[in-house]
């Protein structure tokens, strides 16, 4: 039965038998995977996939050798041996397999990190937002009130107080909606929620794998290229990393690897189509359901995140603009009639486009259309590329 643990050595053996006479017959072989503990505090990120690859490499050599120097009797063991799986049918495998699976559970398990933190700093962002927005509020509506009050004073000491103390607070909300409408928490939020949905994915899409059995390296670098595409689509850190979030354009999100892949020729030519069970039909009718995906729901979904992303950059203008304006407003309470009103009627209207735009969350808006017509260019590009392998088949099969 094959069980996997954490102690020291990667790989140990243990064989047992009820008597000599029956050893060939009912002797069991239990075979241990230890796998090695990976850092999961390195950002992948700063990493290339080969030069990960090599890293995982270099750690499992090290161990097999470690193991083997302690104990010599089982390095033959390590070349061919059998282990039971979950199903209990008994597999043949080497150690580059082993080496592949210790691959596959170290990037699980950074994955799994992934997730996590991809969920904390996503409450935490959040958090950001209602924090922001009610603290911004409060500055302002009280800056409005004592811009009110110093042009109701009739003595000059507090007069004064009021008006510097409103000048002040309009400032402070000014700067601060510049940062968080630069920023946008709740778009943030909404990144780190997708992220932590999809390493989700990922992580249930590896497990899968290794329950099939037989993984090759070429699960290893798709895993490992899914990851690099997914830490570039919804990065961590804000500052040098941060996703643009006015863009001059909307594009649909993209969160799994894109290759240069030549075009396919030749598609549909002839009835049979290399053993796979597709035909011309079947290839025009996914034609047809993608094409109608993308007119349909795919530029539905670009239309509606051009809206919100319109009426965001709107309402991060104006909020900080009209603070600006109620600052300079209650600069000058006592000498011009009309200051009172730009800095009352101005710190009201920045309370209200502020919770227009962060108690709504249009950031979130935007992201979520985004998001959405990213699935649909998804589907586009899995009908491609398996249309693409179609067509290798086909060749393949026609030069055998």
């Amino acid at each position: 039965m094959a069980t996997i643990q954490a102690p020291n050595k990667l790989f140990s053996f243990t064989t047992t038998s009820s008597s000599p006479s029956t050893c060939s017959r009912r002797g069991s072989v239990k075979f241990n995977i230890n796998l090695p503990k990976i850092r999961t505090t390195l950002s992948f990120a700063k990493f290339s996939t080969g030069g990960l690859v090599e890293e995982l490499d270099r750690i499992c050599c090290y161990e097999i050798a470690k193991t083997t120097a302690a104990n010599p009797l089982e390095k033959d063991s390590i070349s061919t041996s059998w282990i039971n799986t979950n199903s209990g049918v008994r597999q043949r495998t080497d150690a580059s397999d082993l080496m592949v699976i210790a691959k596959l559970y170290a990037i699980m398990e950074a994955v799994a990190d992934r997730v996590e933190m991809h969920k904390n700093i996503g409450e935490q962002r959040d958090n950001w937002n209602n924090l922001l927005l009610t603290s911004i509020n409060g500055i302002t509506l009280t800056a409005s009130t004592m811009c009110g009050l110093a042009a109701m004073s009739a003595t000059d000491a507090p007069h004064a107080a009021f008006k510097i103390s409103s000048t002040v607070l309009y400032l402070a909300a000014t700067a601060m909606l510049a940062i968080m409408n630069t920023i946008q928490p709740s778009q943030l939020a909404e990144e780190q929620r997708n992220a932590s949905r999809l390493f989700k994915q990922l992580q249930a899409q590896i497990q899968t794998t290794l329950d099939i059995g037989n993984p090759t390296s070429s699960d290893v670098n798709e895993a490992m290229e899914n990851v690099l595409a997914l830490d570039r689509a919804y990065p961590l850190p804000l500052l040098g990393a941060m996703l643009e979030k006015f863009p001059s354009t909307v594009k649909p999100a993209v969160w799994w690897p894109q290759k240069k892949q030549k075009k396919a020729k030749g598609l549909g030519r002839t009835k049979n189509t290399g053993r796979n069970g597709w035909n011309r039909k079947m290839e025009d009718e996914m034609k047809e359901i993608t094409g109608a995906l993308k007119r349909k729901d795919k530029e539905d979904y670009l239309k509606l995140g051009e809206v919100a992303l319109k009426l965001n950059k709107i309402l991060a203008i104006s909020g900080p603009l009209l603070t600006g304006l109620a600052a300079m407003g209650s600069a000058f309470v006592g000498t011009n009639p009309w200051a009172v009103i730009v800095g009352v009627v101005g710190g009201a209207l920045a309370s209200i486009v502020n919770s227009i735009e962060h108690g709504g969350q249009v950031g979130m808006v935007f992201e979520m259309y985004r998001g959405n017509a990213g699935f649909f260019k998804l589907m586009e590009d899995y009908r491609i590329k398996y249309q693409r392998k179609r067509c290798e088949n086909k060749r393949k099969w026609r030069n055998a």
